[in-house]
């Protein structure tokens, strides 16, 4: 969210704010597709089972991969996002990694819980943080709005300039690669849609709505995160109410790589379910290697932003748009006729073959345009050093 107005001020509000909107629908449409699939197979409990029944061995295994990488990646941006919070709170009196590492305490306790019925009461403030510290930063940008702002309505750019500002509601929807999870953990697998629509109707429209209002007040100088954009006390107090949230966030990705991996050892196991000595200490040492991976990470590789946005184009695009279109065209050609499937049903099969090859798209296009991002910092020398403050 604290993206997308730095998205508007590269491309323009209304091609910003329709990029926005259709990939909420968008993102709407895969949701049902990915629940459907569950349904239908209630033996996936995550990406890796479900790229069993696609690929074979080697899907199960690079879903399953992907999943854990990302994950791990996601929880290390919610420690930077945490670090920048305390930061902008405290002045940077501190040194940066420090902060990093005082995030990442909390973050790790809040994500010890092995179901999800325990996180879900602490996503319960984490979701008002959120809200609240939106509207605080939108009311913050009108108070104190940027004297001789400019502002686009629409901008012609190169690709890369263009396709990089994408990037971020592209992947403002990427928390698709939880869904078999949750879904899972339901005490009714057959209500996912309703959570569905309710995330993905919040998220698109509370997104639009804070990008556009920030943009106007800020203009095309609109930084990223956009509260640092605002006034001092006002960007303190957003930073402020919006540490649950990135507090929680952090928690929910580090739990979900360590849940994968957790049902794959314990699956037909009663350590899966029971209090046992081996299952809690087998899920304490994984949930510390993956938050401890992610400290590691976002303190200690440089370019640390740029490998989130890379696993995020390589893993994310397909968890959360393409490979939606492949669950859909393997159920209806073996639960049906085959290929007389597909043709009978020709517009929902044109539409997921489509589906698959816009997440083609954005893999490919993200990757690129994130590797020459990093190229180009390198040759510009703004790349820091290891563990540095």
């Amino acid at each position: 969210m604290l993206s997308l107005p730095s998205s508007l001020a590269i491309v323009g509000i209304v091609p910003g704010l329709i990029l926005i909107i259709f990939l909420g629908v968008f993102a709407t449409y895969t949701s049902y597709l990915l629940v459907q699939f569950k349904l239908r197979h209630p033996e996936v409990h995550n990406m890796g089972d479900a790229g069993l029944i696609l690929f074979g061995a080697f899907g199960r295994e690079l879903l399953a991969f992907g999943t854990i990488v990302f994950a791990v990646f996601a929880t290390g941006g919610q420690l930077l996002a945490g670090q920048i919070a305390l930061g902008a709170l405290s002045e940077n009196k501190l040194c940066l990694m420090l902060y990093t590492g005082i995030f990442a305490v909390p973050t790790l306790l809040c994500s010890l819980p092995r179901t999800l019925d325990r996180l879900s009461w602490l996503s319960v403030p984490s979701v008002a943080s959120i809200l609240v510290a939106g509207v605080v930063g939108m009311v913050g940008a009108g108070v104190h709005p940027t004297p001789r702002r400019e502002l686009s309505a629409a901008k012609s750019s190169s690709f890369y300039v263009a396709f990089v500002s994408i990037t971020n509601p592209v992947f403002a929807y990427a928390g698709h690669f939880m869904f078999f999870i949750l879904v899972s953990e339901m005490k009714r697998p057959q209500d996912a849609m309703k959570a569905a629509y309710t995330l993905q109707g919040f998220a698109t429209t509370f997104y639009a709505v804070f990008a556009v209002v920030v943009y106007v007040y800020v203009g095309d100088s609109v930084a990223s995160p956009a509260f640092s954009s605002l006034e001092t006390k006002w960007m303190k107090a957003a930073y402020g109410i919006a540490i649950p949230n990135f507090l929680i966030a952090g928690s929910l990705y580090a739990h979900t790589a360590s849940k994968l991996m957790f049902v794959r050892f314990f699956r037909n196991s009663r350590h899966l379910h029971d209090h046992t000595v081996v299952g809690w200490s087998v899920w304490f040492l994984l949930i510390f290697l993956m938050n401890g991976a992610a400290f590691i990470l976002a303190v200690g590789v440089p370019i640390f932003n740029y490998l989130i946005g890379i696993a995020a184009s390589l893993f994310a695009s397909w968890y959360t748009y393409g490979i939606a279109g492949a669950f859909w065209l393997h159920d209806s050609y073996h639960d049906g006729d085959g290929i007389r499937t597909w043709r009978r049903k020709w517009f929902q099969t044109l539409l997921a073959m489509a589906t698959f090859a816009a997440g083609a798209f954005i893999c490919v296009a993200g990757t690129y345009v994130t590797i020459k991002g990093i190229v180009d910092a390198y040759k510009s020398g703004t790349v820091g050093s290891p563990f540095s403050c």
